[in-house]
């Protein structure tokens, strides 16, 4: 409430390549190797996911009711994160970004109660209610600075509206808006062979999958209003992309199709998403995954994109060599 000098009370308020034998030791190999690419691969079974709630890192900012700060872990792997974010640069989660920035803080250029932001004076202005007397062409207004902290507040009398007042919601901003009241979670993966189960074998191929389902793939839909002003937002996930822990990447399309010992593909490479060469040395390798999400918007006579990326944590996968005994 306005006091009579004008003042304003503050308000509350993410070893070595298989031995060939010769002769009768290859024809032994060859009977071997389709052997056990079927029992290996038999063992390769989905690990779970966890949600392990907000992240650590204190300097992630989530928006409100989205849960891109959780991490999954998929054990015995360790947790992933939000991903990259905004690959075009920006937020690290695809949420909340507008044109106003204060002290390293990203802020709405438009607050129901305190009005329209400065940029460069770091303060929201609206016009106070009831207006006291003031001379011809002037106005007064409520101030409140220091990004919106209301104990920074009074009212001051202006011959014009400051820089930013009274200006139409920004369109992208909504659509940042509206990605952030959804979840772009970040993949739940799982290989076969699983190290748990049993090693794999050099050369053999290896199935990647993930779990599927709106949450991780899209589509999913979202929008957000301001000032008679709507946009919308559809989010998919173009591909994922996976990093086989050896310099070697994989892309698939899709989720890909979880490994069954009784499917049509048993014991052969995956239809849709698999390292089919397989590993060309034993060892323990650490498999990931990113999805490459792209979320449209349109509204108030524009468009646009905006890039998202999301990271599982690592699974961990066990190569060996194929021993062969001729005699």
């Amino acid at each position: 409430m306005l006091t009579r000098g004008g003042r304003v009370a503050p308000a509350g308020p993410t070893g070595a390549r298989a031995s060939a034998g010769t002769g009768s030791g290859r024809a032994a190999r060859r009977a071997l190797t389709g052997l056990a690419l079927a029992l290996l691969l038999a063992a390769g079974a989905a690990v779970p996911a966890l949600a392990a709630g907000q992240a650590a890192d204190p300097g992630a900012e989530c928006p409100p009711g989205q849960h891109d700060c959780s991490v999954w872990d998929d054990d015995p792997g360790t947790p992933g994160g939000p991903g990259g974010g905004n690959t075009g640069g920006g937020d690290s989660g695809g949420g909340g970004v507008g044109k106003c920035q204060w002290n390293g803080r990203t802020l709405p250029c438009y607050d129901d109660v305190l009005g329209w932001f400065d940029n460069g004076s770091g303060c929201y202005y609206k016009l106070a209610e009831p207006q006291p007397e003031a001379p011809p062409g002037q106005q007064w207004y409520v101030r409140t600075c220091n990004g919106g902290d209301l104990g920074a507040q009074d009212t001051v009398l202006l011959d014009a509206p400051p820089p930013g007042y009274g200006a139409p919601p920004d369109p992208e901003e909504l659509a940042r808006r509206a990605l952030a009241s959804i979840s772009l979670l970040p993949p739940r993966v799982a290989v076969a062979p699983r190290r748990s189960k049993g090693p794999g074998l050099v050369g053999l191929p290896v199935w990647m999958w993930a779990s599927p389902g709106a949450g991780y793939f899209g589509p999913l839909h979202a929008s957000a209003s301001d000032r008679g002003l709507t946009v919308s937002i559809e989010a998919r996930a173009d591909r994922i992309v996976w990093d086989m822990g050896n310099g070697r990447k994989v892309t698939c399309t899709g989720p890909g199709t979880p490994y069954t010992a009784t499917g049509p593909y048993a014991g052969r490479p995956s239809p849709d998403c698999g390292y089919d060469s397989g590993y060309p040395e034993a060892g323990t390798y650490r498999v990931s995954a990113t999805t490459y999400w792209t979320v449209t918007w349109h509204g108030g006579g524009e468009d646009g994109v905006i890039p998202v990326t999301r990271t599982s944590g690592t699974v961990p996968i066990q190569i060996n060599e194929l021993q062969v005994v001729s005699e």
